[in-house]
């Protein structure tokens, strides 16, 4: 990997030299917009829609829209102006419980590397320090020219920061249902409950799987082997429109149950195996 990022951690009066690593990758089959008939690809000319010509790299500005046409220009002198006092610095501002912090905050992670030896002991130190208090550090960093909130954390042996939207960045939710008044009863809740219970697992995300992407690749594959036939991947029957609630979450308990006890059963059969062999 290749770091995308170079500068120091803040940590009070010790400063931490590290680089910065995106954790993170998406998956997602890209395509591009071909010309259906000869597979060609599809061009934009970056055209201006005053007087028609067509615009080089060099010629583009950003422009905010103030509404009824107006438009402000602003170039890349006007961006170097901005005050950016963490463009090369990590600052820790406070540490927090990280339980404290809501998850709809949080955005993309990197790992962090020390950056030299000079930057290995200082690292490990804060690295320390945080897993023995169980706190995180919110910190400001600044990345593509955007000063942004975000955490440090322990994960592994590694430090990881995850950088977070700002709080007025969080849409607030305004639903017809938050101010309808419903009963719920006892029995019903209840057997929620057990249904939660049922489902309840150690998370082992390994254990899922991206099947939409995984269904295109082999119709890609079949289209670059000249196979004709693709076999349809199986679904999942849609939920039908749930009449008695409690029925419902009945079957539910039992279904969840069931695929618990086989995957507990399918852990089995090799220690019986080896049990009729030695015998």
């Amino acid at each position: 990997m290749r770091p995308m990022w170079k500068g120091a951690v803040s940590f009070g009066l010790v400063s931490i030299a590290v680089k910065l690593y995106s954790a993170t990758q998406e998956k997602d089959i890209r395509f591009h917009q071909v010309h259906k008939e000869d597979g060609g690809r599809i061009r934009y000319q970056r055209m201006c829609s005053k007087c028609g010509e067509e615009v080089s790299y060099d010629e583009i500005a950003k422009g905010y829209d103030m509404g009824g046409g107006e438009m402000v220009v602003l170039t890349d002198e006007d961006f170097a102006d901005l005050p950016l006092t963490s463009s090369k610095a990590i600052e820790v501002l406070e540490c927090v419980q990280e339980d404290e912090i809501d998850p709809i905050l949080y955005h993309k992670a990197y790992f962090l590397e020390p950056d030299g030896v000079i930057g290995l002991k200082p690292y490990l130190l804060l690295r320390e320090a945080l897993s023995r208090s169980e706190r995180v550090a919110i910190v400001k960093v600044a990345l593509r020219q955007r000063e942004t909130l975000a955490v440090v954390r322990v994960r592994g042996d590694l430090l990881v920061l995850n950088t977070m939207l700002w709080p007025d960045e969080v849409r607030q939710p305004e639903f017809d249902f938050l101010g309808d008044e419903v009963t719920l009863r006892p029995q019903e809740v209840k057997m929620a409950t057990s249904l939660v219970d049922s489902l309840t697992t150690e998370f082992d995300p390994n254990e899922f799987t991206d099947s939409y992407r995984e269904a295109l690749q082999t119709v890609i594959d079949a289209k670059i082997g000249r196979e004709e036939i693709v076999e349809k991947p199986e679904v999942e029957e849609p939920i039908a429109e749930t009449i008695d609630l409690m029925e419902a979450l009945r079957k539910s308990v039992a279904k969840a149950r069931a695929a618990r006890d086989n995957r507990g059963e399918a852990a089995k059969p090799a220690t019986r195996t080896r049990k009729l062999k030695s015998a």
